[in-house]
């Protein structure tokens, strides 16, 4: 009788980690991002691109628990200007069927199919640091010591088998930029279970632990993909793994070929990274408030100013954080909207030459 037990429920979780959705046949690339020097290329011309994060787009009630609002992904690319860069998130939990717990790619797919229907570039991030928008927690040091290879609460797949997916996927796909490994990675401990910012303690090794992760988890995309860049998506600053020398030690590793900042302090440590790497490094979110706080045509004009500044100090890019199609105007949020001046900005500062 246990054995019959057991056997049905190796049955189950086989059947729950199956992939239900049809893999999308492969297309010619149309676009194709390089990394040279500190620069990056699309179709051989210098590009310093512009976009913003839309972590909400992969969101489809119908199909997953989503993250945030639904979006008309087609309307969203189609509202671009042309070579752009969006950043979103392709989480696990987002190729989980919330009814049938079974793996499909569907609304991911989605994101892809209409980057590419609309001439648009996209940035995957694979997996967050914390638990927002996807299942298994935050990510401390075991993690990322062996947890990565194991599945964890509420997922059907390890991240080492997502992301092997998931390349295999969208490498074919024709607005793909880059692969991201992870969104702001810190290889913290959380020793009485409370993983708040000030409860985190942060071990001596974190630094080489974080380093031979991304080593790792690099070669897996690249043994998939080897044309696409890979980027990491540190925040730059005192994190656990990355502070002082850390980020030289991490960010130098062969599975970075693009170095990440997020700037939500006047980019008090930008200067310092861009002089601690010779890779391109993108600004990859700028969070910079409005709505009560100051007018969307006040945060305009410091996009403005903060965007030519960082060309001028010799960045690869920048995103803004975040697009949402629901704007809150009566809030001091990061909300960027359909209609916001801001994306004129954006539009002016995207360059291809």
């Amino acid at each position: 009788m246990r054995l019959a037990v057991l056997v049905a429920c190796l049955l189950l979780v086989a059947s729950c980690a199956q992939d239900t959705s049809p893999r999308p046949s492969p297309t010619e690339s149309s676009s194709q991002v390089v990394v040279a020097g500190d620069h990056l290329l699309l179709d051989g011309r210098q590009w310093w691109p512009t976009g913003m994060n839309a972590y909400q787009l992969a969101t489809d009630w119908s199909l997953n628990e989503g993250c945030g609002a639904q979006v008309d992904v087609d309307a969203f690319f189609a509202s671009l200007p042309p070579n752009s860069l969006t950043r979103f998130d392709a989480f696990q939990s987002h190729a989980i069927h919330r009814d049938t717990g079974t793996v499909d790619f569907t609304a991911l797919d989605a994101v892809f199919d209409a980057a590419a229907r609309h001439n648009q570039l996209v940035v995957p991030v694979l997996a967050p640091q914390d638990s927002d928008c996807d299942a298994g927690g935050y990510k401390q040091r075991d993690w990322y010591v062996d947890g990565w290879r194991q599945v964890q609460d509420g997922h059907s797949l390890s991240y080492e088998d997502w992301v092997t997916k998931s390349v295999e996927r969208w490498r074919d796909s024709p607005a793909l930029a880059m692969w991201e490994l992870l969104g702001e990675p810190e290889a913290a401990t959380c020793p009485d279970g409370d993983c708040s910012l000030e409860r985190r303690q942060c071990p001596p090794d974190a630094a080489i632990i974080l380093r031979k992760w991304t080593d790792e988890a690099g070669r897996i995309v690249r043994d998939h993909d080897r044309d696409h860049p890979i980027t990491l998506g540190t925040i730059g600053g005192n994190q656990c793994g990355t502070a002082g020398d850390g980020f030289v030690i991490v960010v130098g590793s062969p599975s970075v070929d693009v170095a990440q900042y997020h700037d939500y302090d006047d980019g008090r440590f930008l200067a310092l990274r861009l002089a601690e790497t010779d890779k391109p490094l993108l600004v990859g979110e700028v969070g910079i408030e409005a709505g009560s706080c100051r007018t969307l045509e006040e945060r305009a004009d410091i996009v403005d100013e903060r965007l030519t500044h960082y060309r001028e100090l010799g960045t690869a890019g920048a995103l803004m954080w975040a697009f949402v199609p629901d704007p809150r105007p009566t809030d001091c949020s990061f909300d960027i909207g359909p209609d916001d001046p801001l994306r004129q900005v954006l539009a002016r500062h995207t360059t291809l030459g």
